[in-house]
């Protein structure tokens, strides 16, 4: 029995010092420097700038149209034509009263100048000057409101032409050719949204908004719209607006990032994901993203040591972008440190590297 026992005891003990002396595969990196782009990731939606709803602005009869449902138009296109013929008749009759009452006003100015100049001489009555001075004035007031009824007459002609107010895509079609439309209709007849420029409004966590200020002292900031899983870049813009106050709801502020969108790369409603760069810090060190692991204590890497021991050390970090994550302190340029099959490692573990690809934490 007791030599069994020691027999056992020996093999044990040479099991485990071959188990100590088996180098664990892993793959490593190298602390470097680095720019790194510090870009803040927010959720939000693509925005129009304008959304008109086209309105009559005249009553009458929808005599013709001159848009297909989903058409590009420019500002001041032509896009609906009330029954002109009405307003036309106001606008002749309005003229006819305007030159009538001119020419009574221009007869009058003339009797108004002879019988001053008769009183003046003794040969009439200040009386009868001072009548025809108030009769020219009198139609001198007329024909002024003959003037301004003929701009209004013009100008309801005008409003039987419906013109886009700015350049945009026309929605669905609500009114139909032949129907009767009017000023106060709380319908309009279809409803342009402006494409291009375009905006982006997205939220971002209160804890961000003191970098996003910072970033903005030294100019306009860049903002990059991917789509909403983060999968494909959409476009690239510039950060216009920062929310006045935080939502105490939900803690978050909102922005608002500007597009020339001429490539139409952005609709109107769709959810995207926004990502404004607030800064960059130049020559940063840093390492592969897969070598910071989180313990009970915080953020630790594993270090290399020349005979290839590995022993985890406490880091501080800072931003993780393209890869990367920067590093505030714990270690220092050109050392190495493990990026995969950490979870195999304890300190003081032997190591054997080999390339990035082939280590599985």
């Amino acid at each position: 029995m007791a030599t069994g026992t020691l027999l056992y005891h020996g093999h044990a003990t040479k099991a485990a010092a071959a188990a100590s002396s088996t180098a664990m595969p892993v793959a490593t990196g190298m602390v470097t420097r680095r720019d790194m782009p510090v870009w803040l990731t927010g959720v939000g939606s693509v925005a129009p700038i304008n959304v008109v709803d086209v309105k009559a602005r005249a009553d009458g009869q929808l005599a013709r149209l001159f848009f297909a449902e989903g058409d590009e138009v420019k500002a001041g296109q032509l896009l609906a034509q009330i029954d002109p013929r009405p307003y036309q008749a106001a606008l002749m009759q309005a003229q006819a009263m305007q030159a009538k009452d001119s020419a009574q006003f221009g007869n009058a100015r003339r009797d108004a100048t002879r019988t001053a100049a008769l009183a003046q001489a003794g040969a009439g009555t200040m009386q009868t000057a001072d009548a025809a001075q108030a009769q020219a004035a009198t139609l001198k007031a007329t024909v002024a409101a003959d003037t301004a009824a003929v701009r209004a007459a013009r100008l309801n002609l005008d409003f039987a032409s419906v013109r886009a107010p700015v350049a945009g895509r026309v929605g669905l079609r609500q009114v139909t050719l032949g129907s009767m439309v009017h000023a106060s209709d709380t319908t309009g007849l279809v409803t342009v949204t402006q494409m291009a420029p375009i905006s982006v409004i997205f939220s971002l966590p209160q804890d961000a908004l003191g970098q996003v200020l910072a970033g903005q002292k030294h100019g306009v900031l860049p903002v990059a719209v991917y789509a909403r899983d983060g999968s494909g870049h959409l476009a690239d813009g510039q950060l216009a607006f920062v929310a006045n106050a935080v939502d105490q709801t939900n803690g978050q502020f909102q922005l608002r990032a500007l597009f020339t969108n001429t490539k139409r790369e952005l609709w109107p409603g769709t959810f995207v994901q926004a990502r404004v760069l607030v800064r960059t810090d130049r020559q940063a060190m840093v390492v592969p993203d897969t070598a910071v692991q989180t313990g009970e204590t915080g953020s630790f890497v594993y270090v290399l040591a020349a005979d290839g021991t590995a022993n985890p050390r406490k880091v501080t970090t800072g931003p993780s972008m393209e890869g990367f994550t920067e590093i505030a302190s714990g270690l220092k340029v050109g050392e190495t440190v493990v990026t995969g099959g950490q979870m195999r490692l304890s300190p003081g573990a032997k190591t054997t590297a080999r390339p990035a690809g082939g280590a599985h934490s």
